[in-house]
């Protein structure tokens, strides 16, 4: 017989008006998950700035901008569906805790290089390779953990949760960054350090109950097997396809330190609060949500939210003022949020969890090409044809991907509740 009481109780989860329930923080571990999450975000965050910078003043260069996001990126085209088959078939919280070992074991080495003065463009391109290594197996086992700890019902909010405080450390960690590189890049480094240390401790010290998985030997199937399950679902394909080509197009963010140096001439404060504005306008909309869940039409939004953010990509691109830059990159980044939200519950929720860490890898590979190959694709066509030029190519890029993704993907667009989105097969 059906349990009437367990029903009642989701239908007061989804009608409930408390903008974050304290029945989030009554399953275990969801709180050291948000800890380890936020300050390995925030480590990254401080790292991308030093990096960013460090490296376009020892060349001066756009290429070598995109260069760095090509180092980040092969990796995980490289590694990240093998990692995907790994998580599915180990112990995803041992998993995570090593990568954000090898992490702090990286911001050190980085840390002494810059400190001695013998860290080149070069070495710069090898360790953040090394980051891009760890993050390939790190991220498939790390976004399994939010579906594991919160029912179904509490997904969205949790997630909105989630996402607000990565968006905390993703204004905190280039602000920080910001003002550390004016000391050293050695110190934004040690920081990096001692963050990614303290992220694996708190994966490490995480409650963490998952089924019984049988495992499987790797073979070509099994490590393809994300890619099909995606593939067999047009909806998530849509998704995770849109974010893909509406950021590898609108890679604004790579030319960031370009921007802050020659256009609009504010130094590496400047750069720390360029890479802050996303992240302050994805807070204020992640904060929104987890006030008032996105119930309705949540496929429309998503596609208007990518719309608006290859209109903040033009705006930005077009700018002189840093005051319309941060105002443009914060509309960006809000955007953002609404694709990361409907994405995330689409591929958590549609997902078993025997085929979570494969298919959170293939939407880790979508998001690191968009992401990193974004970069590389930013700073080639900037080197080509001008940095205004390529941002403001790139945002109409997005836009005309939107309008293309409307009419191929219909089922995305007539997505509604994502609190109904259950496990498929």
């Amino acid at each position: 017989m059906p349990d009437h009481s367990e029903q009642a109780d989701e239908t007061r989860e989804r009608s409930a008006p408390t903008p974050v329930p304290a029945r989030l923080f009554s399953h275990r571990g969801f709180a050291v998950f948000l800890t380890a999450r936020t300050l390995s975000s925030f480590s990254s965050q401080v790292q991308a700035v030093a990096v960013g910078w460090q490296i376009y003043m020892l060349t001066h260069s756009a290429s070598a901008l995109g260069w760095v996001g090509l180092a980040q990126f092969m990796p995980m085209f490289c590694f990240t569906l093998v990692a995907g088959h790994v998580a599915d078939h180990f112990d995803r919280r041992f998993i995570t805790a090593a990568c954000q070992a090898l992490e702090a074991c990286g911001a050190l080495v980085m840390a002494v290089g810059s400190l001695g003065g013998w860290l080149t463009p070069g070495m710069i391109c090898g360790m953040v390779a090394l980051f891009g290594t760890a993050r390939a197996f790190e991220m498939p086992s790390q976004q399994t953990f939010l579906p594991a700890l919160v029912p179904p019902a509490l997904f969205a909010r949790a997630a909105a949760l989630s996402s607000s405080l990565f968006q905390v450390a993703s204004i905190m960690g280039p602000s920080v960054g910001g003002l550390l590189y004016g000391v050293g890049a050695g110190i934004c480094y040690c920081v990096c350090t001692v963050g990614f240390g303290l992220a694996s401790v708190a994966t490490l010290c995480m409650r963490l109950e998952a089924p019984a998985r049988v495992r499987r030997p790797m073979t070509l199937e099994t490590v393809m097997g994300g890619l099909h399950f995606i593939r067999a679902h047009p909806e998530m394909m849509g998704a995770i396809s849109l974010d893909l080509f509406a950021v590898l197009l609108g890679g604004a963010t790579a030319m960031l330190p370009l921007y802050a140096d020659s256009i609009l001439h504010a130094g590496p404060t400047g750069l720390g609060v360029l890479r802050m504005a996303p992240a302050l306008g994805a807070l204020l909309v992640a904060v929104i949500f987890a006030r008032w869940p996105l119930k309705h039409r949540a496929g429309e939004a998503m596609f208007a939210a990518v719309a608006v953010f290859g209109v903040a990509t033009i705006i930005f691109g077009l700018s002189r003022s840093l005051v319309l830059s941060v105002v443009a990159l914060a509309v960006l980044g809000g955007a953002d949020v609404i694709s990361v939200v409907v994405r995330g519950a689409l591929v958590q929720l549609r997902t078993p969890d025997d085929m979570r860490g494969r298919v959170s890898a293939v939407n880790m590979l979508f998001i690191g090409s968009s992401n990193q190959l974004g970069e590389f694709e930013s700073g080639m066509l900037a080197s080509l044809i001008g940095p205004v030029e390529a941002v403001v190519l790139g945002g109409i890029g997005t836009i005309a991907v939107t309008l293309l993704w409307m009419r191929l993907f219909p089922d995305l667009r007539r997505l509604d509740r994502l609190d109904d989105i259950g496990p498929a097969r």
